[in-house]
């Protein structure tokens, strides 16, 4: 879904409006999320038609939500707000594999409870953001096509950092699926241990990375911020292969402490540069999460054919093109 929908949605928001499509994300979602609720979940089609409406709501949402917080921020503080937002998004992500675990602890309620409590926050953000007035920028400008959106590709600029949201996103879809299969083969961890200091450890250092990058973006540049967080990344990744535990355990630490806001730094910075093609970058941008499901397999196949910890220079390349990004970013 964000290979397929983002460019279009991107030059749909230039004629409608970021708010439009904003709320028409949060619309694809919601019915994505009533579905269940009324045919069950365990309809095989209703469970496919479920995941890609949901999938399709959160595509649009990015391509427009990423873009419309610089119409509502202050000038300079489009990348801190930016990363707040992603930590707000983050503890949304962290409430998936929670709320079904109280609702069986105090309740005696299955799963499929997720599905009426994400509607009703969905309602509550739909009557929150639909009586707000946004006054977007450049609303004068030559509406986007798919040749004027593919055109800006041609800027060395703003492929390198398409590339780096590429590369980005499927580093940290390996590196939350492949940690559990290190720590596993290398320390022996139990697998209950693994859900702690394996993905869990690392999206709640995601949280709490992206809470702290929109505090540190009060007094520190965007673009010096985004040296400072390739480096930890770097650094994060390194950690892991001389093999010691205490070590390893700090690392998955400053991986996801690293990983938490190059996503909103690479996203603002781009449409700070180039704020007219706002909503064009954002489709652009937005497509390239679809690297997620490019680097992780791409990943395994290394990882099979040497072993799980060589597997990591996948990752630790991404960080290194992303770090040699940020230093070009900071000469631009």
């Amino acid at each position: 879904m964000f290979g397929l929908l983002s460019i279009s949605m991107g030059i749909f928001q230039d004629k409608k409006g970021k708010k439009f499509i904003l709320m028409l994300g949060l619309f694809i979602a919601f019915i994505g999320l009533i579905l269940p609720s009324i045919f069950g979940i365990n309809v095989y089609p209703v469970f496919l038609i479920t995941i890609m409406m949901l999938f399709a709501g959160a595509a649009t949402l990015q391509v427009a939500g990423n873009p419309i917080l610089r119409d509502v921020s202050l000038p300079g503080k489009y990348s801190r707000n930016l990363s707040l937002a992603q930590f707000v998004k983050a503890i949304g992500s962290l409430s998936g594999p929670l709320i079904p675990a109280a609702a069986a602890y105090f309740w005696s309620a299955d799963w499929r409870v997720i599905f009426p409590i994400y509607a009703g926050a969905l309602l509550i953000t739909i009557a929150l953001v639909g009586p707000l007035k946004v006054k977007e920028e450049h609303e004068d400008k030559v509406p986007a096509t798919f040749k004027s959106c593919f055109a800006l590709l041609k800027n060395r600029y703003v492929l390198m950092m398409v590339l780096a949201i590429f590369v980005y996103v499927g580093a940290e879809v390996s590196m939350s699926s492949d940690k559990p299969l290190y720590l596993k083969s290398t320390f022996n961890f139990d697998i209950t241990t693994l859900g702690v200091l394996g993905t869990g450890l690392f999206f709640m250092c995601l949280t709490i990375g992206r809470l702290l990058g929109g505090i540190i973006l009060n007094w520190v540049s965007p673009k010096t911020f985004f040296i400072i967080t390739s480096i930890v990344s770097a650094v994060g990744i390194l950690g892991l292969f001389p093999g010691i535990k205490s070590v390893a355990l700090i690392s998955v630490i400053l991986i996801g402490l690293g990983f938490a806001n190059i996503f909103p730094l690479v996203f603002s910075i781009a449409v700070d540069s180039m704020p007219e093609y706002a909503n064009e970058l954002s489709g652009l941008m937005v497509t390239a999460i679809a690297g997620g499901a490019i680097l992780p397999p791409l990943m395994g196949m290394v990882a099979d054919r040497t072993s799980v910890l060589i597997g990591f220079i996948v990752p630790f390349l991404a960080i290194v093109y992303i770090f040699w990004t940020a230093l070009n970013t900071s000469k631009h």
